[in-house]
């Protein structure tokens, strides 16, 4: 078969990042218990991408990979200026956290849209949140 891998194309941290990013819950050590990509119409799916995504994906994903980490690290540095509002000509941007976590959800959810997969529970929109009381 031209251009799709015969091997699994991601090592396991890598899929745990791509989970991670996508906003899905960690899948432990197997299809084990009640939870997972059994119950989980989203979890299989990503699972099966992952496990049959061409050479060509899998490079795309790669690069959605490093671009996530480095946007992820850029909000975890923002938070060491948190308690500086102005230094000689340096004023601190008080949205900066908020604008960076905003850039990298965008771009969590570019990752599941080049997957195919909804946004994961802890990437879950707050806008226009529909609530059911039984």
């Amino acid at each position: 078969m031209s251009g799709t891998t015969t091997a699994a194309p991601f090592t396991d941290a890598e899929k745990t990042d791509v989970r991670r990013f996508c906003g899905y819950p960690a899948y432990g050590a197997g299809a084990s218990g009640f939870q997972g990509w059994r119950f989980f119409q989203a979890c299989g799916l990503m699972e099966y991408r992952l496990n049959n995504l061409s050479d060509a994906e899998v490079a795309v994903v790669r690069n959605y990979l490093a671009t996530l980490t480095t946007l992820e690290s850029g909000v975890t540095d923002a938070a060491t200026r948190l308690d500086t509002e102005q230094a000689a000509v340096w004023t601190r941007n008080p949205d900066e956290v908020a604008d960076r976590e905003r850039l990298f959800d965008g771009w969590r959810r570019r990752l599941c849209g080049f997957l195919g997969l909804p946004p994961g529970p802890a990437l879950a929109s707050t806008d226009n949140v529909l609530q059911m009381i039984v």
